[in-house]
């Protein structure tokens, strides 16, 4: 959690690669990976299962030595507890993410003020074993939580009494290593710009072929006031994000995507002819079966291209996460879009693009300027947010590609508007962010049937106005709110 005021610490992982390292060091490393991959394979499956539900990182070691000890593995004994130790706040955060996924699941099926008692309830127990004499919350964690399983054997992690860093040159390092034997430490060089300390990682790049050294940096602390200003941030395909001052971050977002996508899409489909002739010519002539598997059907150069690909479109995002912090404290309210996009239509062409949209990405960079500024970001429920005028709070309007038509004919930039309902809803005390869409539907119809009874219409009278889908006449808020809030229907030739 963010602190709302005072100092935070900016800090941030720095990879650098391992440039001179011995045959016989090499080895050794990469056989301490492979032993310790075992440790971590069993570590998941003896902490990962709900018998072992908020179990403090720091007490896994015993857990796991009672049944495996470092002699039989030829392990020091502190390699075998650091990686535990990483394995169990591995298995600690997803228990965190299952928790919060619970938690939505909850609200949706206890919604409202009047079981906020029952929620609250169903959240403390939540926190420790006492789910498991509850039938509801422990079907509902079963459900959400998948029992941990590692199959990574290509990292050792060390703490800072488990290396050396001394310097060579400006730009390059020696670390010294704690092998398998006592007193003999391995040597390697990285190149790095800064001195390495603390935890780090050394893994075995398998797709570069290298080993890499990961760590944290600490690049100082920045002031965090009292009050921050609050902006809202809708999140686009065609630019990264659009914020509820009317600017745009990250503009090329879509263009690249979309060029990424069609490149792919291209590649597949001749891909998938050469397959075919593979297959054909096996029996035929296996000698250019062979050469066409080996010379055109191979990933290497696609994975390099993927890469670069995926590289781009990190670094638009990052890009626009900077410009919309500038340097500068906020409070963010933006969507929360961790849901899957479900029950929707869509043609090919559209599934394949959205898949190419990064929303984890814009999350993750996001919450890192915001730790980095000292801001704190908000999610809020995302329904609908998109399709409600900002000037009125109702759903009278229209949204049509970039531009959204109000019910009196004003014309606005479709993202802004979307902006600006986000931050509207980001102190909305009636739609909180775990509510489903019917719910919302429900809360943005009673405002909308408000508004129309001050000027004498009724939700009927939206509709055949064309200011209010007909998309919402289907619905049972929309029918009770007709018994409840008739208006003074206008006389008009067609019924609904």
């Amino acid at each position: 959690m963010p602190r709302t005021f005072g100092v935070a610490k900016r800090r941030s992982t720095q990879i650098v690669p391992v440039v001179g390292i011995t045959k016989s060091v090499e080895i050794e490393l990469l056989s301490t990976m492979k032993k310790l991959g075992i440790v971590r394979s069993e570590s998941y499956n003896k902490l990962g299962s709900i018998s072992h539900w908020s179990l403090d990182w720091k007490k896994a070691i015993p857990e796991v030595k009672s049944f495996r000890t470092p002699d039989t593995l030829g392990l020091p004994a502190k390699l075998m507890d650091w990686t535990i130790n990483d394995v169990a706040k591995a298995i600690t955060a997803s228990q965190a993410a299952c928790t919060d996924a619970v938690i939505k699941k909850i609200y949706k099926r206890f919604p409202g003020k009047d079981n906020q008692k029952t929620r609250k309830e169903l959240y403390k127990q939540l926190k420790t074993l006492a789910f498991q004499r509850l039938p509801l919350l422990h079907r509902l964690v079963r459900k959400e939580f998948k029992r941990g399983h590692s199959w990574v054997k290509n990292q050792i992690v060390y703490q800072q009494v488990g290396y050396n860093c001394k310097r060579l040159s400006r730009n390059t390092y020696q670390l010294e290593l704690a092998g398998l034997r006592r007193g003999k430490r391995n040597k390697i060089v990285v190149r790095s710009n800064r001195k390495i300390k603390g935890q780090i990682r050394l893994i075995y790049n398998q797709l570069l072929e290298r080993f890499e050294i990961h760590f944290l940096v600490d690049y100082g602390t920045v002031e965090i006031p009292a009050d921050r200003r609050a902006i809202g941030v809708d999140k686009g395909y065609t630019e990264a994000f659009y914020d509820s001052d009317g600017q745009a971050h990250g503009e090329n977002l879509g263009f690249a995507a979309t060029k990424k996508s069609n490149r792919i899409c291209a590649k597949n489909r001749n891909r998938g002819k050469l397959w075919a002739i593979h297959r054909k010519l096996e029996k035929i002539d296996p000698a250019k079966s062979a050469r066409i598997l080996k010379n055109n059907l191979t990933r290497k150069t696609e994975n390099k291209r993927y890469r670069q690909n995926q590289s781009e479109l990190t670094a638009i995002i990052g890009a626009a996460s900077k410009s919309l912090f500038k340097g500068e404290s906020l409070k963010v309210f933006a969507e929360d879009l961790t849901q899957p996009i479900r029950n929707k239509r869509q043609s090919k062409a559209m599934s394949r693009k959205l898949n190419s949209w990064m929303k984890g990405q814009m999350r993750d960079s996001l919450e890192k300027w915001a730790n980095w500024t000292g801001s704190v970001v908000t999610e809020v429920q995302p329904s609908y947010t998109s399709q409600i005028d900002s000037v009125t709070g109702t759903l009278l309007g229209k949204r049509s590609g970039d531009n959204f038509t109000r019910f009196n004919g004003v014309v606005s930039q479709a993202d802004h508007n979307a902006a600006k309902n986000i931050l509207a809803r980001g102190t909305d005390f009636e739609i909180t962010r775990y509510m489903n869409k019917t719910e919302v539907q429900a809360v943005l119809l009673r405002r909308t049937a408000r508004f129309l009874e001050g000027m004498g219409l009724s939700l009927l009278d939206a509709v055949e106005l064309g200011w209010l889908d007909s998309k919402h006449s289907k619905t049972r808020a929309f029918k009770q709110l007709l018994v409840e809030m008739p208006g003074k229907p206008r006389q008009m030739s067609g019924r609904l």
